[in-house]
């Protein structure tokens, strides 16, 4: 197996198997702390591992970029786009974007942004590479 190859694979189970957790978290959970905390922070973590798998390295500051990614759509909650554009009718618009702005919600991004890069720190550790 390539070596630039290995790294896509880590990413791309963690991926599956955060995207797996995410829906069973939206599905099934009605609590007050998992559902809108813990998928946030999970949530952050999933789009920056699906960044991996599309550019293993390159990407040096990834997880700031995701989570000033993860502020902006926070923003456009906070400034609810999506009456704003009239697709408050539309499902996919209300769940794909939000509708609901909180403070919390930038801070579980961040929480999540940390928790990558500790990981990524434990893979690069693990399989004895520089991912960046």
């Amino acid at each position: 197996m390539k070596r630039s190859v290995r790294p896509r694979l880590i990413y791309a189970a963690v991926f599956l198997l955060l995207l797996i957790t995410e829906v069973i978290i939206a599905l099934f959970v009605r609590d007050a702390f998992l559902r809108p905390y813990g998928g946030d922070i999970l949530v952050t973590v999933l789009l920056c591992t699906l960044v991996r798998i599309l550019f293993p390295k390159g990407i040096k500051l990834l997880p700031l970029y995701v989570f000033i990614f993860s502020v902006l759509v926070e923003f456009v909650q906070y400034i609810n786009i999506v009456k704003l554009l009239g697709l408050s009718d539309i499902a996919f618009f209300r769940i794909i974007v939000g509708t609901s702005f909180s403070r919390i919600d930038i801070i579980c991004y961040g929480a999540g942004c940390i928790l990558f890069f500790v990981f990524e720190f434990f893979i690069c550790k693990m399989i004895g590479k520089k991912i960046n």
